[in-house]
């Protein structure tokens, strides 16, 4: 059975193109399952049954798992039991009756303007490291892109002349455009401050860390939170917080839900539509200072 595994977490990697996380957590959910059907005497995936899942299903709803966590390890085993069924390994899907609990989708903590707009003034410009810095953050508040395809980046995704850069997201690419503030903040970046850090001309990272090699995920992360402190921005900020409200300031300024949608990447807009939430709140409040019979 853990070779069945292995062999369908290589089947979503090849054929599906599936992100590294989403295959570690298939993997996990599934090595899980697998150790609860042992202990029930399966031995084989062919022979489970409804009653199985179910059961199994049951035992970790106990266990006071996250909504979250407990949805996708449904998720985990229908997409197993659609591959088993896919290649002829199985002949009945007893994961058909498994039924999901509903995720309530949260708002995610956002900035305000204001305070998108104190952050971003921390950056000390005359330091190559603040040009650096700012040339990050406005990116990133600029594309509403995730920070794994902003430290990504590559010297040939930016176009300047044309106000553009290209993201790459798991196979996949798309064009955001960029307006004035985040190009010149690249372009001062690129001019003053990236061959202070950057000594091997084959590096073709476009933002590196102190030693010129490429910017981690953490390093990122630290840079942000000590910016936000200094900004006295109380709020738990992570990168993703700038992706958040990005989406929300575009939506509450006019922006449709489908070109957003486009912008950060989201393949299903309902992912995009969370971020509807406060533009509809704005809309209410506009709505019951002006209608005369609210």
């Amino acid at each position: 059975m853990e070779r069945v595994i292995a062999e369908f977490i290589a089947y979503l990697h090849e054929s599906k193109n599936t992100s590294q996380n989403t295959e570690i957590s298939y993997e996990r959910d599934l090595k899980k399952l697998l150790r609860y059907l042992q202990e029930q005497g399966i031995d084989d995936f062919a022979d489970v049954t409804e009653i199985d899942l179910q059961g199994y299903l049951g035992e970790i709803k106990r266990e006071n798992l996250a909504t979250s966590t407990i949805s996708r390890n449904v998720a985990s085993i229908r997409a197993l039991y659609h591959y088993l069924f896919k290649i002829g390994s199985v002949q009945t899907d007893p994961s058909e009756s498994l039924k999901a609990p509903r995720i309530e989708k949260k708002m995610p903590e956002i900035l305000s303007v204001e305070e998108v707009d104190r952050l971003l003034k921390q950056p000390v410009l005359a330091t190559p490291k603040g040009i650096r810095d700012n040339a990050m953050m406005e990116l990133l508040y600029a594309t509403g892109m995730r920070v794994s395809e902003l430290i990504h980046l590559q010297l040939s995704d930016v176009n300047l002349q044309m106000g553009y850069v290209i993201c790459h997201d798991t196979g996949k690419e798309r064009i955001i455009p960029i307006g004035n503030v985040s190009r010149n903040a690249i372009m001062q970046y690129m001019e003053h401050a990236r061959g202070f850090f950057v000594k091997d001309k084959r590096e073709t990272s476009l933002f590196t860390n102190c030693s010129g090699r490429s910017m981690s995920r953490q390093g990122f992360w630290k840079v942000l939170k000590g910016y936000a402190e200094a900004a006295g921005i109380h709020k738990d900020i992570t990168p993703h917080t700038l992706r958040h409200s990005f989406a929300v300031h575009m939506l509450q300024n006019g922006a449709d839900v489908k070109s957003v949608q486009e912008m950060l990447g989201h393949s299903d807009i309902s992912s995009t539509q969370i971020y509807l939430g406060t533009k509809v709140s704005k809309m209410r409040d506009v709505y019951m200072k002006a209608h005369p019979r609210h």
